[in-house]
Formats: C-alpha cells, structure tokens, sequence
C-alpha cells in the first residue's frame, strides 16, 4: 500500500517537472540557428529540443535495421542467431512433444501410432540415442522383429547407446532360444555395465544352463563384490555351484577334481544335503569314516533326510541290521521328533524283523501325517507282524491315494524333480529346489480312490499281540502258516507303493511274493 502511495507521488512529480520544464522554455526568447548548405533554420528552445529527441529515435531505429539485416544475413548463412534460435526452440518444442506421444502411445499399446511419434520425433529432435529405442520398442510391440532388431543394431555404434543396444538383442534371443548367441550377448553387456543386476542375474542363469560353472560362479563373486547378493546367499549359492562342478567332473572320471570339488561346496556350505552327501561319498572312498560321519552329522543336525541316512549307512556296508540301529541310534538323537528319523528307525527296525519295535518307531504317523511312504511300512509292519493280505492291501490301498511325502520342488514354478539339481529342469532357475512335500493328488480310477479299501479289503482293527513275561509284545505265531517271520518278511518295501498296490491288485492274497530286502 504504502508503495504504491510513493509511485503515485513520483509520477505526479515528474509531471509537475515536466510541465514546468516546458513552461520555463517557451519563456525563453532566442532559440538554435542551423544553417547547413546555404540553409538556415531558426528553432525555438523547445522545437529544438523536440527535435533532438527525434533524431534519437531515428537513429535508434536505423540501428536496429542494420541489426536486423545482419541477423538475416546470418541466418541465410546458418549461423546461430535469435531468429534461429526461436526456430529451434519451436522444432524442440514440436519433436518433445511428439515424443511424448510416443511413450503414451507405446504404454497404452499402441505399436504403429508409437513408430509414427517416433519418425515424428526424430524428424525435429535429431536425437536417435531417444527416437531409436522408442521406435525399436514400438517395432517389438506391432511384431515387427526385423525392424527393432536393425534398430537396435544402430544403437551399437553410437557408446552411450552401445549397452541399450546389446540388451535389446539379447531379450531378442532370449525369446527365439538362441542361447549361445544370448550368451555371448549377455557376456558383453556384463562387460558395459558389470553391476545391472539383470545382466548379472541373465549371464548366471545362462552360464548355469550351458553348465559353464566355472564362468557362473564368477558372476556369483561379481555379484556379491557390486552388492547385489548378500554374502551368506553367496555362500549357500557358491557351494550350489560347486557342487554342480563337482558332479560334472565326476561324470568325466576325473576322480580327485571331484573329491576336492565335493569336500569344497561341503565347506562353503556345511548344511546343502546334497553337497554333503557327495563328500561323504568322497571321504568313505578315502577310507576317511570319520570324516564321513562328521559331515553326515553335520548336516543332519540342519535337515533329517534320507539321502544322509543313505550316505551313513555307506559308511560301514557290511554291518549286521542290529550294529546298524546301534551306530544310528547317535543320529536319531540329534533330532528325536523329527519325522524323517521316525521313518528310518522304522525301516531299520524292519530290516532288523522287530516288528513291534518298527510299530512303535512309526508311531501315528501313518495316521496323523500319511503319505506313500509311511504307508508302506505300516503295510510292511503288518506283513510281518504276520497279519493276513486283506489287511496288507488295505494299507497298500492308501499308499496309492497318499501324497508322495517330500519331494526335491521348485520354490519359484513348482516343479517337482526326482532328484536334487543346482538349476530347475523347467524355469532353469538357480538356488530353487527345497525338500518338502507337494499338494498330493488322488489317482484317477474308474471306481474312484474311496473305494479302494472296499476291493482289496478294509484296515481290521486288531487286538493287541500278547505281552510277554519279559514285557515286550510277540508277534502274531505264525506257526500254523508254516512260515516264520523272516520268511514273510525278508524283503524290502519297494519305493513306488503305487506300484506295489496295482501289483497285489491283479494278483490273488496267496500270491503275495515279497522283495529281497527292506529299505534303509
């Protein structure tokens, strides 16, 4: 408020000044003579200032017509002027704004008005390091591959567009499956740009594919060097992949690489059941048992499986069923709840024809937890335990219908694998298979799973065995069969009870030919 009250004072004042200025000149008397060329002209005080004034104007404008002229001039000659420069600014203007319709275009789907913003684009702008991806996208969004694929081939001469270039062309390849060309693709981006955790995570995934390990656990070390990998995953992963080297060198007889290749994924990561199973088996070739056991232990403390027990019982071949439960009996203790201990110790005691022991190591599992496998040694116990085939097959009969129980299964596509691998045989992704139990599926029968039990007979529930006077309960005399217990059950439970089922299925209950040996 205030200024504006001084703005107003100072404008009235300089009136006031000019006012009184012309007054005072036309006061004056006299005035400027000019004579120029046998002219002669009087001016009054104030015609004479007024016509200076005026000669300034013109002088002014003269100036800015020379300027004009010489900015024209320039310009016809190329030179960068104002006029040019609004030109410019106006085909900036025109090129940003096509752009953006590009991208819009392109985020929306829609690949030929995205390639007409992109020619627009690059018609005012003369910036291919932009124009080109958008219209190499755009080419890929419409199908035209040819065209994004010379797009992107032009990226490659230009440095700072030489890396967007290379990734084009390696998802190109990646889509049509060439993965020796990817390969080489994706070991040239690494080397542009060696901390893009997709680049990193795309060469480890094709270097793991072409079972290059070596090469893949180099990457592995790049990645934890640029931090995109925590250092434990490292660990876990480095010993993945050595282990995967020392399986391969096993493959080409190479018999120490491969030991020292197993003993080394084992000590990266002490825990990886596989890693420790495949050192067991390089001290038990040593005759190193103790080492043997101690990695075995090692493991097991983390993770009950049976490929440990497997690998244990390797340590001494040739023992009796009794020294083995003996020798087993420090591993059980390590995890006595566990459930996989709960099934070894069953089978053992299977191996060893104590089947009320076999009974009581298994406990409710087949019940409260059943699957194929607990299943089948409850049908082993029940075979040698001297119970008739009607309640064998009824047992069997479950095991069909059962889920399979832990499995080697892929964390990211759920896919099941028979055995362990470094890399998924179906999204070839590395670190993803875990031991754990898939959703089970009833097979598909005519007369539906349900009725199982019905065909081949149901589960009787059975007294109790006697007790003895020495406590432990008998089994069933089986005298009167003219058979003992070993030779009913000197078998193993085959692995499929799928198999076993059908099997019993098209054959008659006096028909029943058991197996060799039972599992440990």
């Amino acid at each position: 408020m205030l200024w504006s009250v001084i703005k107003i004072v100072v404008f009235l004042g300089l009136i006031l000044a000019a006012s009184f200025a012309a007054m005072h000149l036309l006061s004056l008397e006299g005035g400027v003579k000019i004579v120029m060329a046998g002219y002669e002209i009087n001016l009054t005080p104030l015609n004479a200032i007024i016509g200076l004034v005026v000669l300034l104007l013109a002088l002014w404008l003269l100036l800015k017509l020379g300027g004009l002229l010489v900015a024209l001039l320039r310009f016809i000659n190329g030179d960068e002027t104002a006029m040019s420069r609004y030109f410019d600014r106006n085909r900036q203007e025109k090129g940003y704004r096509a752009l953006t319709e590009g991208m819009m275009a392109l985020a929306s789907g829609e690949g030929k008005l995205a390639m007409s913003r992109a020619a627009r684009a690059e018609k005012y702008l003369h910036k291919p390091e932009l124009t080109n991806l958008l219209t190499a996208q755009a080419a890929e969004l419409t199908g035209d591959r040819r065209t994004a694929e010379e797009v992107y081939k032009r990226l490659l001469k230009n440095d700072k567009t030489r890396f967007v270039g290379v990734r084009g062309l390696l998802k190109q390849k990646l889509e049509e499956g060439d993965t020796d060309t990817a390969l080489k693709l994706a070991e040239t981006a690494f080397g542009l740009k060696p901390t893009h955790v997709e680049v990193q995570d795309t060469l480890l995934q094709l270097q793991t594919g072409q079972c290059d390990w070596k090469g893949a656990r180099e990457t592995l070390n790049a990645k934890l060097k640029h931090g995109s990998l925590p250092r434990d995953l490292h660990r876990r992963r480095d010993a993945i992949l050595s282990l995967a080297e020392a399986r391969e060198i096993a493959e080409e007889n190479s018999t120490i690489d491969a030991k020292e290749a197993a003993i080394e994924a084992n000590r990266l990561s002490p825990h990886l059941v596989p890693a420790a199973v495949l050192a067991a088996q390089a001290y038990i070739e040593e005759g190193s048992k103790r080492y043997a056991t101690r990695v075995v232990r090692k493991a097991w403390e983390s993770q009950p499986h049976p490929d440990l027990a497997a690998a244990f019982a390797a340590i001494e071949p040739d023992e009796t069923p009794a020294q083995r439960l003996k020798r087993f009996a420090k591993l059980f203790k390590l995890s006595p709840d566990h459930r996989e201990v709960r099934l070894i110790e069953a089978e053992l005691q299977i191996a060893a024809e104590d089947f009320p022991a076999a009974r009581r190591a298994l406990g409710t599992l087949a019940e409260t937890d059943p699957d194929a496998r607990s299943l089948t040694i409850m049908a082993a116990i029940e075979r040698g335990a001297g119970a008739n085939d009607t309640v064998v097959k009824g047992w069997l009969a479950r095991a069909v219908a059962a889920s399979r129980g832990p499995q080697w299964i892929c964390d990211n596509c759920q896919h099941i694998h028979a055995e362990w691998a470094p890399t998924c045989g179906n999204c070839h992704a590395v670190d993803t298979l875990e031991w754990r139990a898939a959703p089970g599926s009833a097979p598909a029968m005519p007369t539906g799973v349900a009725m199982l039990p019905l065909i081949v007979g149901a589960i009787e529930d059975r007294p109790a065995p006697p007790v003895s006077e020495t406590g432990d309960p008998s089994t069933k005399d089986s005298a009167a069969n003219g058979t003992s217990d070993a030779e009913i059950v000197d078998a193993e439970i085959v692995a499929d009870p799928a198999e076993t089922a059908a099997d019993d299925l098209a054959s008659e209950p006096e028909a029943a030919d058991p197996k060799e040996e039972t599992r440990a």
